[in-house]
């Protein structure tokens, strides 16, 4: 049963179709903007709520192994969970979800404290670390719906943020594309599997952990230095004796 399961979980992100993926083809697929420079700041952004009042964001945009793992570095973010987002909640299970024909996309789901960052500041290093949104149905190895890049807003104003964001980042010409992340209504978050959680910061050998995702946490690390948390925020207790430095960043 354990082997079982590695395979599935190796299938969830692409690993099995690493060796034919991380070439400089793969990687050329990419057009995000420089690595070594934020994005610009959102001019709209969501107000400040009273203290104490706790924010979700839940985001798509390609495995959420890297995007979990990202998030779990950054000052602010209380808890991280990876899940699925856009289909039903009977099909929210990583078998069917995998076939990317449940409607759900593997997304994160992220719990901050708007005291410290901004909805709006969530998107930006959404934008800058975590994913290209230029790739449309596809975030580099890895391809099909469930690997689109989505925004699930909960309420009217994350949903003016994150168009107003999007259009301010088209309208520089940040990127060499158009971005192709969506912005729709959640309907619901559904919690992955244990086995997917904090998989970036218990896995780091990970060889499609340390080719995509390591990178992402480098680049958090650098182009963010106020915003990074050097201990993850992790869903359950992690050993530290089986976690390895963050290596260099590299561009998408």
């Amino acid at each position: 049963m354990k082997s079982a399961k590695l395979a599935l979980v190796a299938a969830a992100c692409g690993l099995l179709a690493l060796p034919f993926a991380v070439g400089p083809l793969r990687i050329a697929r990419a057009e995000a903007a420089s690595p070594a420079q934020a994005l610009p700041v959102p001019r709209i952004d969501v107000a400040l709520p009273a203290a104490g009042k706790l924010e979700t964001a839940v985001l798509s945009g390609g495995c959420f192994w890297g995007v979990q793992g990202v998030f779990e570095h950054v000052k602010g973010v209380k808890k991280v969970l990876s899940g699925y987002a856009g289909g039903p909640g009977a099909m929210a299970q990583y078998e069917l979800v995998s076939t990317g024909t449940t409607g759900h996309a593997e997304s994160v789901q992220i719990v901050f404290d708007p005291q410290q960052i901004s909805y709006g500041e969530v998107l930006r290093i959404f934008f800058t670390v975590a994913t290209d949104p230029t790739q449309l149905n596809m975030q580099f190895p890895d391809e099909g719906t469930q690997y689109r890049g989505e925004i699930f807003y909960a309420d009217p104003d994350q949903k003016r943020v994150a168009e107003a964001y999007i259009r301010q980042l088209n309208d520089a010409h940040v990127f060499k594309k158009p971005i192709a992340t969506r912005v729709d209504p959640l309907k619901g978050f559904f919690k992955a599997e244990d086995y997917h959680q904090d998989y970036l910061t218990r896995h780091p050998e990970q060889p499609y952990i340390a080719t995509y995702d390591l990178p992402k946490v480098a680049m958090l690390r650098e182009v963010f230095p106020d915003r990074y948390l050097a201990k993850a925020t992790t869903v359950f207790p992690v050993d530290p004796s089986k976690t390895q430095p963050t290596r260099t960043a590299r561009a998408f």
